[in-house]
């Protein structure tokens, strides 16, 4: 059983374009057949009247004889005022009136159908009776021929049916044509995308010189092909990274076991063993971050509830332990709706980075502006070159003033801080400052 989705795109609408090309042809033809077969019966009456015309002209004439010559007409009847048949043509010698109707009063003639008479047993035929005005009373002429038939010819209706085929045929081969021209292109971009995996990324599907939808359709998946091929490149680069700075602790720890086994009369275990604890803190750390990483990006919803900013920099700079001088300067009142647990790991990012690089002090400013919230965290240390301000919020992105600064950081906080940042709707970028390094947070403002 073929069913509809096993058609193609180009039959369906071969199809569709034959059946409206069918039904328009046959609706013409309808219309040109009986169209013509009214102007025929118009043409045939007016025959009959102009056949009968001599024998008015000898009952005007008062020549009448008792039999008609056939003529062309298959009969014509001629009846006194009293309603007795005079003369008729030899089919009709003996016949009553072939019909009981008369031309209305005021009119000369009169025409109408009649069939299966018994003058013409079978047979419908085309009667036009004519009243001419003598001094004893009106005389009736009928006159008889046959109907026109319903297709009025056989020539001229194979003819009509004929062109309204033809019209259908090429109807059906013009819409395939237009269709597998309107396709081919499609049939380019398939074979294109069927041929590009996930290690040919660099391809892309050829796009048309005409405008149209299937230009927009190839422009559309190249975008989509360039966002795949970029989202391909970055998973390399982050696992690439991500191994890198996983085997580090592992092979530090490593060494620090096989260094141990070698010598185990010389280790200081205790000593060996906090020397571990550092690595695997470390290794602790980049496992977090990777993990909140994968639950950013997989887009799972989180519970929003309303969130003081400036309440939240005083708790952190309560409870953590401060290398540095810090200041919280917050207006009151500036509250977000987002994750407290994601918005706590923000400020925490932002502050260890701060911490890592300010020589003496790290000044955060919540402020409202406008309808937007805003978190400033600033450092007094060396800063962040401009052409370097994209660079710090790539994952495993490190500068090697940072690497030399601090060689535990996992290179994950600044961006998982703008992950978090734009999940809630808002940015996270670096601006100028007069020293150090100016992080802004800018989040819709809950009112």
């Amino acid at each position: 059983m073929v069913t509809k989705g096993a058609w193609s795109v180009r039959t369906r609408l071969t199809l569709i374009a034959v059946t409206v090309a069918a039904l328009s042809g046959l609706t013409l033809a309808l219309v040109a057949t009986f169209s013509l077969y009214g102007l025929a019966g118009s043409f045939r009456a007016q025959e009959i009247a102009n056949a009968a015309l001599e024998t008015i002209n000898l009952t005007v004439r008062e020549q009448l004889p008792a039999g008609l010559p056939q003529g062309t007409l298959d009969g014509v009847q001629v009846l006194d005022p009293s309603g007795q048949v005079l003369s008729s043509t030899p089919n009709l010698h003996g016949k009553p009136r072939m019909a009981d109707f008369v031309p209305p009063p005021g009119e000369v003639s009169a025409d109408r159908q009649v069939c299966d008479s018994p003058e013409f047993p079978g047979r419908c035929m085309v009667v036009v009776a004519f009243r001419v005005h003598q001094a004893g009373g009106d005389w009736i002429i009928y006159a008889a021929d046959d109907v026109v038939p319903w297709y009025v010819h056989p020539g001229l209706f194979a003819g009509i049916v004929g062109v309204s085929v033809t019209l259908v045929l090429l109807a059906g081969v013009g819409a395939y044509q237009t269709v597998n021209r309107a396709l081919a292109p499609v049939d380019s971009i398939r074979g294109e995308l069927a041929e590009i995996t996930a290690t040919d990324l660099g391809r892309r599907v050829p796009v048309p010189s005409d405008s149209g939808e299937i230009k927009q359709l190839a422009i559309t998946i190249n975008q989509t092909l360039d966002r795949l091929e970029a989202a391909a490149e970055q998973q390399r680069r982050f696992a690439s990274d991500a191994s890198h700075d996983l085997r580090s602790p592992l092979t530090a720890m490593r060494a620090q076991v096989e260094e141990a086994l070698h010598y185990p009369e010389d280790t200081d275990w205790k000593a060996k063993a906090g020397e571990m604890l550092a690595s695997l803190d470390r290794l602790q750390a980049i496992v977090s971050d990777l993990l909140m990483l994968a639950r950013i990006d997989s887009g799972a919803p989180m519970a929003r509830q309303p969130v003081d900013l400036g309440e939240l920099c005083r708790e952190e700079m309560t409870r953590r332990r401060r290398g540095v001088e810090m200041n919280c300067r917050a207006e009151p009142g500036v509250v977000v709706q987002g994750s407290r647990l994601r918005l706590v790991r923000l400020l925490t990012n932002l502050l260890d980075n701060a911490e890592r690089h300010a020589t003496s002090r790290v000044t955060v400013t919540v402020a409202a502006r406008g309808d937007t919230a805003v978190l400033e965290v600033l450092d007094d240390g060396a800063g962040i070159a401009r052409d370097q301000w994209e660079v710090v919020f790539r994952r495993f992105a490190r500068l090697d003033a940072s690497r030399n600064r601090d060689a535990g950081g996992t290179g994950l906080g600044l961006p998982i801080a703008r992950e978090v940042a734009e999940a809630h709707g808002g940015t996270l970028v670096i601006e100028e400052s007069e020293r150090g390094a100016r992080f802004v947070l800018r989040l819709p403002l809950s009112r």
